[in-house]
């Protein structure tokens, strides 16, 4: 798992460096002429490290179904790239206050200086887009498991420094293999199709499958997340995740301030 995720990291890495070149592409003064290329752009982007984490996650696949002693073969499904449209909409969704407002109308960011809201739109295209390719590698282990006849079922791994959203569903253990038992409603924040478990922006969580035979066990790191859990969150219908939040702060080791 360190190994895929130290990859993942790389991949973003390069991913973003990219995305900032694309940056040039976008005048300040020409907005509506420039705005569109850079996002066809941004899309073509997408698709090559999108097809590249597919593989990442592939090969993960194997060495944890070789590692897990799995006879047989099984070719991993690669995910497809993302579809236009959805590399379209979260690119408008990161750029819509670039746009002049009448001042009535304005928000607060939307009446800051264009460089300003220009910085904030290219911070916002980078959370996206790293989600975009990141959910690529997810939905092709997602798929993996779903048709492997050898798996049975997945557990999320989430980093020391994530949220306390998901630091909750990597506290579950291995329980993930459809929409009911990923809290698909837990968070509306955590929406897409591409993953039953929910991601966000900037998300480094992973996806660890279990093969037949296998026991999984939480990492020390996921069972003290439990464990805060049961302890303090348990029990609160409707206030879990404040509560899970506020112990998380006083706590984990690792807390992600201002994380929800």
């Amino acid at each position: 798992m360190a190994r895929w995720r130290q990859a993942q990291i790389g991949l973003t890495r390069l991913l973003l460096r990219d995305l900032r070149t694309l940056r040039r592409l976008i005048h300040p003064n020409r907005l509506q002429a420039t705005v569109p290329p850079w996002i066809e752009a941004v899309t073509a982007l997408v698709d090559r490290y999108a097809e590249v984490s597919a593989t990442l996650a592939a090969d993960f696949y194997d060495g944890e179904r070789a590692d897990a002693g799995i006879p047989g073969a099984f070719t991993v499904p690669l995910a497809d790239p993302p579809p236009d449209e959805q590399v379209d909409a979260s690119m408008r969704w990161a750029t819509k206050d670039l746009w002049p407002r009448d001042e009535a109308d304005a928000t607060a960011v939307q009446r800051e200086p264009l460089d300003v809201r220009l910085e904030a739109a290219m911070k916002k295209a980078d959370g996206a887009t790293q989600k975009l390719v990141a959910d690529q590698g997810r939905a092709t282990l997602r798929r993996a498991v779903d048709e492997d006849r050898e798996a049975v079922a997945y557990a999320r791994a989430a980093a020391l420094g994530a949220c306390s959203f998901c630091k909750v569903l990597a506290s579950r253990g291995a329980v993930y293999r459809d929409a009911r038992t990923a809290g698909r409603d837990a968070d509306e924040r955590f929406s897409g199709e591409m993953s039953v478990v929910k991601f966000h922006n900037n998300c480094h969580c992973g996806i660890v499958p279990v093969f037949r035979g296998q026991r999984f066990e939480l990492s020390p790191q996921a069972a003290e997340w439990d464990r805060i859990y049961r302890e303090y969150a348990q029990g609160h219908p409707g206030d879990q995740l404040r509560l899970f939040r506020r112990a998380l702060a006083e706590h984990d080791p690792n807390p992600l301030s201002g994380s929800s």
